[in-house]
């Protein structure tokens, strides 16, 4: 039986505003035909993190790599009003400007974002890293490990992300701090509506979807990972010893070429 998608009302009658977008890339020397992959950032993050370390590697493995910077963030325009959908939005639109179906792989709440992307984009594949999928669990865990500086977010401030948090012991003071000083901040609106939890709709075309991270992972706890990977019948890739921020952390190298070699053997990439 044919899926029939009802128009959402909402995304004509009140379309999204247009915002400058940032996207970082990395191409290999030669064009293989493999799919373009789409890096998205967590809330606080921006493009540059995956261009630190994975956006050149993903190229020097023959796959196009892309990071966008979700509207506020980065080097996009500022937007302090977002919503989730908005951000959706950024992602979906960079993601059709790609010549070729891309691979969506979203880190923290950009994990949030990329399964809405996917209930939206008919996408090669999906990947969620140490995915922060909203309710307040999340919220419990992060005053568990960060009071100072997550009770502000819960009142519309910023979230501050603590360097124990996001990273393991290995990686030096200075690259930590030097880290967490770049970060920046979400919306109030989409902080408020990653807390409400609201899920997905079903992926388009029920693409493959892979989730990973660390159960040392001090915002992603392990039980949290486990339920996301359930929620696509599978087990999580776990990375111990790792931060929540993967692509920054000690030990990079290791996921990223996790999920690539998935991609080659998997989805026939």
């Amino acid at each position: 039986m044919t899926k029939v998608r009802i128009m959402r009302v909402a995304e004509w009658a009140r379309p999204v505003p247009p915002v400058r977008r940032e996207v970082l890339a990395a191409l290999p020397e030669v064009d293989e035909g493999r799919p373009p992959v789409l890096f998205v950032p967590g809330f606080g993050h921006g493009a540059w993190v995956f261009a630190e370390h994975w956006l050149d590697h993903a190229a020097s493995r023959g796959f196009p790599a892309h990071a966008v910077s979700l509207r506020g963030h980065g080097g996009s325009g500022a937007a302090p009003k977002a919503s989730l959908r908005a951000y959706t939005h950024d992602v979906v639109q960079v993601a059709a400007s790609l010549p070729r179906r891309a691979v969506l792989v979203g880190h923290g709440a950009g994990a949030l974002v990329v399964t809405h992307a996917l209930a939206r984009y008919p996408a090669h594949a999906g990947v969620l890293v140490a995915p922060v999928l909203g309710g307040w669990g999340t919220a419990g865990t992060a005053l568990r490990h960060n009071p100072v500086g997550t009770l502000p977010a819960a009142f519309g401030g910023r979230l501050r992300l603590s360097r124990r948090q996001l990273f393991s012991r290995r990686l030096p003071d200075a690259a930590a701090r030097a880290y967490v000083g770049r970060l920046g901040r979400a919306a109030a609106r989409a902080q408020w509506q990653v807390l409400l939890g609201r899920p997905a709709e079903p992926a388009v075309g029920d693409p493959p979807v892979l989730v990973l991270g660390s159960p040392d992972d001090r915002v992603v706890p392990l039980p949290a990972l486990n339920r996301a990977a359930a929620g696509y019948n599978a087990a999580p890739l776990l990375f111990p010893g790792m931060g929540h921020d993967l692509m920054l952390d000690a030990g990079w190298p290791e996921p990223i070429d996790a999920i690539l070699d998935w991609l080659e053997k998997d989805t026939r990439a």
